[in-house]
């Protein structure tokens, strides 16, 4: 075991788990902001929304859809003289971030466009008849009742960011899975491999604790 622990540099694993947080905390705000934004127009726009309007519905619908299909490897890749350009680099936490928010925004807004569909209509109905206006429907009645769903989709999300964080290591945007390949796989260095895999299960599974235990908090209100 010693000799085990003796092959890993832990001040460059130390670094690596920092850039792996910092990169999936920063990424996660930001996605789940326009995600956020996306999903509600996503929502009251379609045909049976607050405010109908089919242009603005079809041309977000058409984005997102765009953005969710392409895998998250080549979306580095078709990025790269756009982060250049924005962050001055495309290596380091600064040089993934585009890619990871661009690739994550997407997807949450799907998942709150689903999480707001699922809200009984009945509700919605109610909150009319009382006199309610569409910003208090959104504010009192849509957010409140899909809050529980719309955790769990960021603690999926969440999870999601720590494997797309992974991937761009290979183009050295740091982090674990850039410790994995380049001074673990690359160099035949399998302690260094095995323990940088090791620290990223370990992080997905405190975000799923974290998780469950906020939307079982939500349910008992």
């Amino acid at each position: 075991m010693s000799e085990f622990l003796s092959q890993i540099d832990w001040d460059a694993m130390y670094v690596a788990i920092q850039e792996t947080l910092l990169m999936t905390v920063v990424s996660l705000v930001i996605a789940v902001i326009l995600g956020f934004v996306l999903g509600i127009i996503l929502y009251i726009t379609k045909e049976d929304g607050l405010y109908p309007h089919k242009v603005i519905y079809r041309i977000l619908d058409f984005i997102i859809n765009l953005f969710r299909a392409i895998p998250f490897i080549i979306l580095i890749f078709l990025l790269l003289q756009f982060t250049i350009k924005i962050m001055g680099t495309m290596l380091g936490v600064k040089g993934a971030l585009p890619a990871l928010i661009l690739s994550s925004a997407p997807f949450y807004a799907r998942m709150c466009m689903i999480a707001l569909s699922e809200i009984d209509k009945g509700t919605i109905e109610a909150s009319k008849a009382m006199g309610a206006s569409s910003w208090q429907i959104i504010t009192k009645v849509l957010i409140p009742e899909a809050k529980p769903a719309l955790i769990s989709s960021m603690t999926v999300m969440a999870i999601s960011l720590v494997g797309y964080t992974a991937m761009a290591g290979c183009i050295g945007s740091g982090g674990l899975g850039n410790l994995a390949y380049m001074y673990g796989y690359a160099r035949q260095n399998m302690p260094v491999m095995y323990t940088a895999t090791f620290f990223v299960l370990v992080i997905v599974f405190i975000i799923q604790i974290i998780g469950d235990l906020i939307v079982k908090r939500i349910d008992k209100r």
